[in-house]
């Protein structure tokens, strides 16, 4: 049958008060009071039915079980406080893991990736692309940037960052960009509508929020991905439906128009990170991502 050990906290207290040879001294290293230690050390001779100190003097002198049990303790303590020194240096060291769509790490993320790089120079970002769905619990991931919408699995800590906000963007070179640049919402309703197959109900839920009826929209050509929709609308061949983060880029640079503005819907651009991880790494990368998008440098359009 095994023997349970004594309560971690009588035994810290113990440890020190030996290593220090001061009661007081103790309750000074472990941020408690002098009755506190005394309790602990008082306990723990209790439960192990030997003195561990003899007064002496003002002070307080270690029993031969004490000097044995300090031998033990103080190994112990040690050891478990390299191997926690081990294990954050490796934290720190190792880098940290951001699951991203690829279309949001290939329009949004990596173009600020160097100044990123230069903000938080500790953070040694690796980025993990996908088009499917990221799950942030994949092994091997610290943290996923996506665009979700709430309620929030009870599991994850989810940073949100911004809302999303669609709208119609167009090239300059569009064959009618300068009728439609000046044209009511309700023009696109003649429009053959760039798409993706991944997500059919953006067009028709910014015609609702219009007041055009859906059943007007007319589709055109699909893509499987944002990434390739956005290429084509960059090329004239049609107009294209996006968050406004993934174009703001563009817009800036007068390579794509938004006409008609963009609506927000019930989405969230957030920084996903399991609960059950601790790592001060997200929280800074959750920080900088929330002054990028919200601050100045996002292009309304």
């Amino acid at each position: 049958m095994s023997q349970s050990l004594p309560p971690l906290n009588a035994l810290r207290a113990f440890e020190a008060a030996a290593r220090l040879q001061s009661i007081g001294q103790a309750a000074d290293e472990l941020s408690v009071t002098h009755g506190a230690i005394s309790r602990q050390v008082r306990q723990l001779e209790e439960q192990l039915g030997v003195a561990l100190f003899v007064k002496e003097g003002r002070g307080v002198k270690l029993t031969d079980a004490g000097i044995r049990l300090r031998d033990a303790a103080s190994e112990a303590f040690e050891r478990l406080r390299s191997t926690c020194a081990e294990l954050q240096r490796q934290t720190a060291e190792a880098p940290f893991v951001l699951g991203c769509p690829g279309s949001l790490l290939a329009r949004w993320f990596i173009p600020r990736l160097d100044r990123l790089n230069r903000d938080l120079p500790e953070l040694r970002l690796q980025l993990s692309a996908s088009e499917g769905e990221l799950d942030p619990r994949k092994p091997g991931l610290d943290a996923t940037l996506w665009y979700a919408e709430p309620p929030w699995p009870a599991d994850m800590r989810v940073f949100e960052l911004a809302a999303e906000r669609i709208g119609p963007v167009l090239s300059p070179y569009h064959a009618r960009a300068a009728e439609l640049r000046s044209a009511p919402p309700a023009a696109l309703l003649g429009e053959a509508l760039l798409h993706t197959v991944s997500r059919p109900q953006a067009w028709p839920s910014w015609a609702r929020q219009q007041g055009l009826d859906p059943a007007g929209l007319r589709l055109g050509q699909s893509f499987e991905h944002l990434y390739f929709l956005l290429e084509a609308a960059l090329a004239g061949l049609g107009v294209a439906i996006a968050p406004q983060q993934l174009v703001a880029d563009d817009l800036a640079a007068g390579r794509l128009l938004a006409p008609w503005g963009f609506v927000e819907t019930s989405a969230r651009l957030a920084l996903w990170v399991p609960a059950r991880r601790s790592d001060r790494r997200a929280e800074r990368l959750a920080e900088w991502l929330r002054e990028e998008v919200g601050g100045a440098r996002l292009a309304a359009g």
